[in-house]
């Protein structure tokens, strides 16, 4: 059954413009291909506006902050909007208490405001509202009152800066949302536990038909193409999940290939070492639309993550993004349940010794063959399919609603 003519509401954990794509854009795109989908753009505080307010990025939109706009920005896509909130007040350097909170209701009041002025204009009556991975805020689906409130779980809370509040804001938005969808298995277990309406819906891809048309014979990227093959890739944040004294010893033991980061990069996690390696490069964040360019120039792509008592609850968008390229992934065994999703076709790894070995063997026994069959299981696993179970799900609560 498919899910027609509704509207959504969605309350990300990034900005619409972001060079990092988030699982909730993906969701709020597909969705918005039958449904009209308004997805709140991460709320910026006053502190971060006037820091950036004469970026190139915010003055092109600056009017919509203010109180008297709606906050709108058209999309490339015709049922999908951008709301911008009027910025809010910053409160997480206070510590958790009773003014913290009286204050978090002072925000969370202007982001509910904003939506309900759309609402209104719209003549919006019934509508459904998704918190992806924002429990910042976890009482505005309270304070607009929709048919149906959802919390989108993607990730381990691990950032202290999120830990300071998130922890209680978090609890809360789970116990009271209707239903919850979990990215991960252990995320899926540990969610079940404080709402019995939670859900394993894991992350996917929609970008294998980007490289149907790309091959051996397709330029390099602009930032790889003097860079000496075989080019051993990473996209992605180069942050605190990466074991970097796993990689640091697989780098020293292939001094003969190229090791490329591309990303944002957290300095205060990446050890010194790794940025003056004469085989490592970092290169920085690359726009989206150059991805498939970037992983088709990639001779073997890994994920290098640590494993600690978190991992298990990461189920990495890159993943797919390298098999839809059809590329060897190699990756550490930080979570176990992603077996289940991968046919074989990726080789987990738990050592250094291991994972070298294993960048060798991929590039020797890469053919045709197995290529194809990472591009097949990569089209087994699009947002699209995954589109299609949460709106399953969705329709399964409000039919229980109706009833």
């Amino acid at each position: 059954m498919n899910l027609k003519d509704k509207v959504i509401i969605f309350l990300g954990n990034t900005h619409f413009k972001s060079e990092i794509q988030a699982t909730s854009l993906f969701i709020a795109r597909n969705l918005a291909k039958d449904n009209k989908v308004f997805f709140i753009d991460y709320p910026l505080t006053l502190k971060d506006y006037f820091r950036f307010r004469n970026s190139t990025q915010l003055s092109k939109y600056k009017e919509k902050f203010s109180i008297f706009s709606d906050g709108l920005l058209d999309t490339d896509l015709p049922n999908l909007k951008t709301i911008i909130t009027p910025p809010i007040i910053p409160i997480n350097f206070l510590p958790e208490g009773k003014l913290f909170r009286w204050m978090l209701k002072i925000n969370e009041s202007i982001i509910a405001y904003r939506i309900k002025k759309i609402l209104k204009a719209n003549n919006i009556l019934e509508f459904i509202y998704i918190n992806s991975f924002n429990f910042h805020y976890p009482n505005v689906g309270r304070k607009i009152n929709p048919m149906l409130t959802i919390y989108q779980c993607v990730d381990p809370m691990i950032v202290p800066y999120d830990m300071r509040h998130g922890i209680k804001s978090e609890e809360k938005l789970a116990r009271e949302s209707d239903l919850i969808i979990c990215t991960s298995k252990a995320l899926y277990n540990e969610k079940k536990l404080v709402n019995p309406n939670t859900y394993f819906v894991p992350n996917a891809t929609d970008s294998y038909h980007l490289y149907e048309t790309l091959n051996e014979t397709t330029p390099i990227h602009e930032k790889l193409k003097n860079l000496p093959k075989p080019i051993i890739g990473y996209l992605g944040t180069i942050e605190r999940r990466i074991n970097y004294e796993l990689i640091l010893e697989v780098i020293r033991m292939n001094t003969d290939k190229t090791f490329v980061f591309a990303g944002p990069v957290e300095n205060s996690f990446v050890p010194e070492l790794l940025q003056k390696m004469s085989n490592v490069h970092i290169i920085g964040s690359i726009p989206y639309n150059e991805v498939p360019l970037l992983l088709n120039s990639f001779t073997v792509a890994i994920i290098p993550f640590k494993k600690d008592d978190v991992s298990d609850t990461i189920f990495p968008i890159k993943l797919f993004e390298y098999l839809s390229a059809g590329k060897p992934v190699i990756a550490t065994d930080f979570n176990p349940d992603l077996k289940d999703f991968t046919d074989d076709l990726v080789e987990y790894c738990n050592d250094a010794n291991t994972f070298s070995r294993a960048i060798n063997d991929a590039i020797v026994n890469n053919d045709h063959i197995i290529i194809q069959k990472r591009k097949e299981l990569a089209k087994r696993n699009t947002w699209k399919n995954r589109t299609k179970e949460i709106v399953e799900i969705i329709n399964s609560h409000l039919s229980g609603i109706k009833n």
